[in-house]
């Protein structure tokens, strides 16, 4: 068990090197291991190339018949881009197969396994299935729900503040939250704001890391009249990512022919009190494609968000800063809550130290639907 441990592990590992380029494929990687020694290993670059057990198989220098493969998902069972793995591996004649969770694409969910155990070959699941589970979450939420996986994230003062009370918010938070703020961008299909925070700080919502090689998020404008300028860095951006301004029937005619006119998406949704009825927006973007979107927006949009029992996780940045003020904005707006009974509250705590910032992550326990235990 505890090298099945270690193998699992290194597959995790090389996971974690498709982030941001498979989806709406998952994160897998695999180990292949014989007479207690690596043979072969790979992972899934991008959407559309080999599988991670192809790849792996493909590494070895010598015949991996007898050997031993570690995989972080379930191999697939189904013809889609690339043939069944669940077929190479049993064609290769690999003897034993340690799997950490099953896949829950409903073409597969557990199909691969039986392929496998058709053709006398060992199959042992469950080895880290948490850590694997959590590394796939968004694909697990997207290929079962078929609406994206939503990640909220705010830096704050340490007083609770997001801007002080001129609107001044750069930079709250230092150069070490910033870029791991970029990673976030470039794990996500989008990236999600609200009209006010273009019109403040108009930002470009791109990847900045690696020397600029990251990956742009869609960039997701929540504007319900439309009044977005053509002149909106999100618009006049060069990248290849597209924007999409959301608005809805109160937007006048003129104003989305102008945002067309640049070549930017328009999307119409439905009103909920008079704003983008998110729940709606989510099933459509789900429909586009769309597996994950990080919000980035303020207090309006986050508590619109959070009320709507849409996040699936947080991401709270806290700088040791002081700004005070009754009219500064703090990170979720909106009514409120009533009483303390009935607050939004975080499972599944990480805390982690960036230079002089606290990062705090976590899974928000939604309200009639059971958490994602990871």
């Amino acid at each position: 068990m505890d090298n099945d441990k270690k193998y699992m592990k290194r597959a995790i590992h090389l996971a974690k090197k498709g982030v941001g380029f498979t989806s709406p494929n998952p994160l897998v990687g695999a180990v292949i291991v014989k007479g207690g020694k690596v043979i072969g290993e790979g992972y899934h670059q991008n959407y559309g190339s080999n599988h991670a057990e192809v790849e792996a198989i493909n590494s070895s220098k010598v015949s991996v018949k007898g050997a031993t493969i570690y995989v972080n998902l379930e191999p697939c069972s189904h013809y889609g881009k690339t043939p069944p793995c669940a077929n190479r591996i049993v064609a290769e004649k690999i003897s034993r197969v340690v799997i950490a969770t099953l896949d829950p694409n409903p073409k597969v969910a557990g199909k691969g396994i039986e392929i496998l155990k058709k053709n006398n070959i060992e199959v042992v699941v469950g080895v880290l299935e948490k850590e694997a589970k959590q590394l796939n979450e968004i694909f697990i939420k997207y290929i079962t729900e078929k609406i994206p996986y939503v990640f909220l994230k705010y830096a704050m003062t340490i007083d609770g503040k997001i801007a002080s009370n001129k609107g001044d918010s750069r930079w709250i938070t230092n150069d070490k939250s910033r870029q791991q703020v970029h990673k976030l961008r470039n794990r996500v299909g989008a990236i999600m704001v609200g009209i006010g925070t273009i019109i403040a700080d108009d930002p470009s919502l791109n990847s900045r890391i690696n020397k600029g090689v990251g990956k742009d998020p869609i960039r997701i404008i929540i504007d319900s009249e439309c009044r977005i300028s053509t002149d909106a860095k999100v618009i006049k951006i060069d990248s290849l990512a597209r924007t999409l301004v959301v608005v809805t029937k109160r937007a006048k005619p003129e104003r989305i022919a102008a945002i067309e006119a640049t070549g930017t998406d328009i999307l119409v949704v439905d009103q909920k009190k008079g704003k983008v009825d998110l729940v709606k927006l989510m099933k459509l973007l789900g429909l586009r494609g769309i597996d994950s979107i990080l919000i980035e927006g303020g207090g309006k949009l986050n508590y619109s968000a959070l009320e709507d029992n849409l996040v699936d996780k947080v991401y709270a940045y806290i700088a040791p800063k002081i700004i005070g003020g009754i009219k500064a904005p703090t990170p979720v707006g909106g009514t409120g809550i009533d009483l303390m009974r009935d607050a939004i509250e975080l499972v599944n705590i990480k805390r982690r130290v960036l230079g002089e910032d606290i990062l705090i992550e976590g899974y928000v326990k939604k309200r009639g639907v059971k958490c994602l235990q990871v």
